[in-house]
């Protein structure tokens, strides 16, 4: 990335740091999302799983995999509208994978559940999500440590910083 375009982005984010750290800033959280964009599962999800292209099915599969939802819940947790979630019920459905009973707390609304199907759909998916790249395996274990600590601190800094940031409202 250009010179002037790391100062730009790092003026963009507000960054109160020197320059020069924020110039590393901005190319550190460049090359990390290029490092995890890279290593996207949805292509092996799709041909292992066999569910056909898009991200839904996969979402919806593994919005289920705590308990059994209503297609109202399942849309929240997964950010899908309730009629495209409906649609992916009935297709998930038609597959073996989910099934629809009655909420026994009220009859006229239905939850959605895996099957034991489903339930090694989403075990597949899980370990597949979870998998790391083999660049990872290729570094030392002093190196994964010294990235394993990295990562533990920013996580601890963002959520100090979801904290202590005001609310829109």
């Amino acid at each position: 990335m250009p010179e002037q375009e790391h100062h730009d982005l790092a003026a963009d984010a507000g960054l109160q740091a020197d320059p020069d750290t924020a110039r590393l800033a901005v190319s550190a959280w460049a090359a990390m999302s290029e490092f995890v964009r890279s290593f996207d599962p949805a292509e092996e999800l799709r041909s292992t799983l066999a569910l056909g292209r898009g991200s839904g099915r996969v979402k919806t599969l593994l919005g289920l995999a705590r308990e059994p939802l209503s297609v109202a819940q399942l849309a929240a947790t997964v950010g899908l509208d309730a009629p495209y979630t409906t649609l992916i019920v009935n297709e998930l459905q038609a597959l073996g994978l989910v099934s629809r009973t009655s909420d026994e707390h009220d009859r006229r609304r239905r939850m959605v559940a895996l099957t034991p199907r489903g339930q090694e759909a989403v075990q597949t998916a899980q370990g597949i999500i979870a998998r790391p790249p083999a660049a990872l395996h290729a570094l030392p274990a002093e190196d994964l440590a010294h990235l394993h600590r990295i990562l533990e601190r920013l996580t601890n800094l963002h959520h100090k910083d979801i904290q202590h940031t005001p609310s829109p409202h």
